[in-house]
Parts: structure tokens; sequence; C-alpha cells
């Protein structure tokens, strides 16, 4: 998984959704796309110094790609949401840490204060969907809080580990400037003691400053 949650586990949780037929409806499922042609500048995104600073390796910035992260999967997806632009950045370091952040451009500030819901409550629920879908994670998600950042962004843990030892920690947020939801996923080996909350709320708040 993105953030080294076992593949195994992933896959597991993944086919089991697929399975149930689990579908993720967003709140604006009914909006219309955005609007072909449209002359408003593409959001900026994070680079490799704005994350959480790591204590032995530096991060490395992939470039900007169109369309929604493989990443986000485990939490987030596009099920049920309206065909926005997408578009994605990765990260990494030379060790067991990376980081991706997506950006949403939605067709009006409604939808995507409905997307960026829509989003927060999956991350919310994620840990309880993990663990439905895989016997062999046990899954603990924990609320961060909100931060006072353009339209607002709040900021969640996920702590996953499985039956035969591995665990991992991840910290995701939502973000959103008018009519652009941002979502930042960090995750590496470990718990929540070994989360960079403030760093990781510090990154938050640049994503959603830098969107425009």
């Amino acid at each position: 998984m993105p953030m080294r949650i076992r593949t195994s586990a992933l896959t597991a949780f993944t086919v089991a959704a697929l399975a149930a037929g689990t579908a993720l409806t967003a709140p604006a499922a009914g909006a219309a796309p955005q609007a072909a042609g449209s002359k408003t500048a593409a959001p900026a995104f994070l680079s490799a110094s704005q994350l959480p600073p790591h204590p032995t390796s530096s991060w490395t910035a992939g470039p900007v790609t169109d369309g929604f992260p493989e990443q986000l999967g485990f939490c987030v997806s596009t099920e049920g949401v309206p065909a926005y632009s997408y578009r994605h950045r990765e990260f990494r370091t030379d060790l067991d840490t990376n980081a991706v952040q997506l950006t949403v451009v939605t067709d009006t500030a409604a939808h995507a204060e409905a997307l960026a819901k829509h989003y927060d409550d999956l991350i919310r629920t994620c840990a309880d969907r993990i663990e439905k879908g895989s016997p062999d994670v046990e899954a603990e998600g924990r609320d961060y809080g909100k931060l006072p950042v353009e339209e607002g962004a709040r900021v969640r843990g996920l702590h996953t580990e499985t039956s035969w030892g591995a665990t991992d920690i991840a910290l995701l947020s939502v973000g959103r400037d008018g009519r652009t939801v941002t979502v930042v996923q960090w995750g590496q080996m470990g718990d929540f003691d070994d989360a960079p909350v403030a760093a990781f709320k510090k990154t938050t708040t640049t994503a959603v400053n830098k969107l425009y």
C-alpha cells in the first residue's frame, strides 16, 4: 500500500470491497463535470522541501501527473464522483516513507465543499472498512482536528497492523480553496508515536495556501 501497509492487506481489502459491491457515492454525485476550456489557472503543488522533514533522508518530488493516484485507493476513491479534473504528485525518500498530493478542480465552490466532506468522510471511516474487508488487519483512525486555512482543512491519522506483525502509519488531510479540493497523504512503517503530526499540519496548510 502507498503508506507501506503490506500489499496483501490492500489487495484483500480491495477485493472484498468490490465483491460486496461497495459504492462510495459523493454528495455531489449529480454535479456536472468541469467545463471544458476553463481558463482557471491550474492549482499549484507542494515541493519536496515542504513535506515533513525526514531525519535521515531528503524528499524527492515526482512530476505533476494527470489522473487519480493509485496510492489513495485504500481510503479515497473516484467511485460515484463526477469526472472532475484530477492531478497528483508523488513524493519519496530513500527509506520507507512516501507521500502523495491530489488536487481536484470541480465546477462550483458548493460542489467542492461537498466533495471535501465526502473525502473526509471516507478517510474518517477508512479504518472500519479496512477491518471489514480484511480480517487479518487491525486498523485505527484518529482525528487531529481542523486547520484555519482558506475554506478549511482537516487532518486525520490511520494506523494498521497485520496478523503477521506489519505495522504502518499514515497521516491524511483534506483541504479546500474555492472550487478546488486537495488531499495530502504521508505514510511510513510505524505507529501513531512515529507520526509527525505538527509538521504534517504545516504541510497541509502550505498545500491549501499554494493551490492559487
